[in-house]
């Protein structure tokens, strides 16, 4: 019997605010100093009230109509109940029946719900035989996205996370920096047929895009194996090991009821139509250029898929890529050509330091690219000219003639060389003229050495042709 494997992905983000999601702690993911940022709100002690950020409400509802979601009007806050050592309420505060965002969809998966919650504390267990938190973490605001049961493969669910991860930096709502838990994904995974699902088993604890899909690959297989031995799957979570690059067993895994969900008592309701700002129209008004939107303006230049993709997704390349555009906005036909150089020659130049691009300045390479469209280098030139602009940041011209790596554009000496090719090549100029039409490429190499690279290769072509003709 063939399985269908199905899998929702649940993420959670950390959004950029000032302060944590319910008091005036400071949000400061990259604080050292353990137990640093905290205040008796978000350590829960008696008689403390919480006060929602209106910043992290913002952020979801932004989220939300980024990806054409329905965004709430009444909404509210709810207790989540259950114990863990670093919540330390013994409850978090969440949304469950009214959350902020419902539907949309992103990469072409859809999105059951959007909502906001606040992180816990970050407990660690390698300092002997004690277990210590730190309750810098608790109480940031958390958005948490989940999927519709829609993905039947670990790649594309791969690709989902990384579009997200896309859309919330273009939206400056997150870093979503997935190595400093700022970005954590959970993929719940079931095997089962066209018309029934399997029992779920989430796993947890992936901390990279590569680990969400070798996480998924592993549990169908392991999943598979269960079912043709006869075994049941149990409903369970459990988490990703790095170095193993195996699941294990956490815990069972709870149902919804099991958290005891009730309006949180602390928070009033809210009618966001009522709050400035957090209008649809006003939100949607203030979206930015979106991923999807820059790789179709990108394409709509002629640039490579591969490429496109790149710009929409690298702030560094998109941004100059941008300006390089702009340069030649006027020349429009040289632009594939800029992408050419920038996504290959100049990317391999800066691979260890992206942000060195900025050495060569776009005015600067947009110049060099006008140089060997023109024909006034060549292409191996151009690659040695890349290099010493980004070296010295000087013009592409001022290396070009320095170096002698200009291109002849003398038809008569171009003609004068092209005589002494043949004449040097004679039984191979008789060839070609007798059919071996393949011959003119190497009789056109031995003019690009007669040169020392210096002729243009067209013009050389061309004369080559009216020579043997």
């Amino acid at each position: 019997m063939e399985f269908l494997p199905t899998i929702g992905i649940e993420v959670h983000a950390e959004l950029k605010t000032s302060t944590k999601m319910f008091c005036d702690c400071r949000n400061d993911p990259d604080e050292k100093r353990p137990n640093f940022n905290i205040c008796p709100i978000c350590l829960a002690h008696p008689g403390t009230l919480p006060a929602a950020n209106a910043t992290a409400i913002k952020h979801v509802l932004s989220v939300g109509a980024a990806v054409g979601a329905e965004l709430a009007d009444a909404t509210n806050f709810d207790r989540k109940n259950y114990f863990y050592p670093d919540l330390p309420k013994g409850y978090q505060i969440s949304q469950y029946q009214k959350p902020l965002v419902k539907g949309g969809s992103l990469a072409e998966v859809a999105i059951t719900r959007i909502h906001l919650e606040e992180d816990t504390a970050r407990s660690t267990h390698d300092k002997g035989d004690d277990s210590l938190v730190d309750y810098n973490r608790a109480g940031l605001p958390l958005m948490e996205l989940v999927t519709e049961p829609v993905i039947h493969d670990a790649k594309k669910a791969g690709d989902f996370a990384r579009e997200l991860q896309q859309l919330l930096r273009t939206l400056g709502v997150s870093n979503a920096e997935m190595e400093k838990g700022q970005m954590r994904v959970e993929a719940n995974i079931s095997l089962g047929t066209k018309t029934k699902f399997g029992t779920k088993v989430e796993v947890k604890n992936i901390n990279s895009f590569r680990a969400v899909e070798k996480a998924i690959k592993y549990e169908i297989g392991r999943q598979s194996e269960l079912l043709y031995r006869g075994e049941k799957i149990i409903q369970e979570t459990r988490g990703w090991d790095d170095k193993t690059e195996t699941t294990y067993s956490q815990r069972v895994k709870e149902d919804s009821h099991d958290y005891r969900y009730f309006p949180e008592p602390d928070l009033p309701a809210m009618q966001l139509s009522e709050i400035k700002d957090f209008g649809v129209g006003e939100l949607k008004s203030k979206l930015p250029e979106l991923p999807n939107d820059k790789k179709v303006r990108y394409i709509a230049h002629g640039v490579s898929r591969q490429d496109a993709e790149r710009y929409a997704t690298d702030e560094v390349f998109g941004l100059y890529f941008d300006s390089v555009i702009d340069q030649l906005k006027s020349t429009p036909a040289m632009i594939p050509a800029a992408s050419n150089y920038l996504s290959s020659d100049l990317a391999g130049l800066v691979k260890e330091n992206s942000d060195a691009i900025n050495k060569i300045s776009p005015e600067n390479f947009t110049k060099l690219i006008v140089m060997i469209s023109k024909g006034q280098i060549s292409s191996r030139a151009a690659k040695d000219i890349l290099a010493e602009m980004l070296s010295t940041g000087r013009e592409a011209s001022a290396i070009a003639g320095e170096k002698d790596l200009l291109q002849i554009d003398d038809q008569q000496l171009t003609q004068s060389l092209v005589k002494k090719v043949i004449s040097d090549n004679q039984s191979i100029a008789d060839d070609y003229k007798s059919g071996k039409a393949s011959l003119l490429q190497y009789l056109i190499g031995q003019v690009m050495k007669e040169s020392k690279g210096k002729a243009n290769p067209a013009s050389a072509k061309a004369a080559l042709l009216k020579e043997l003709s």
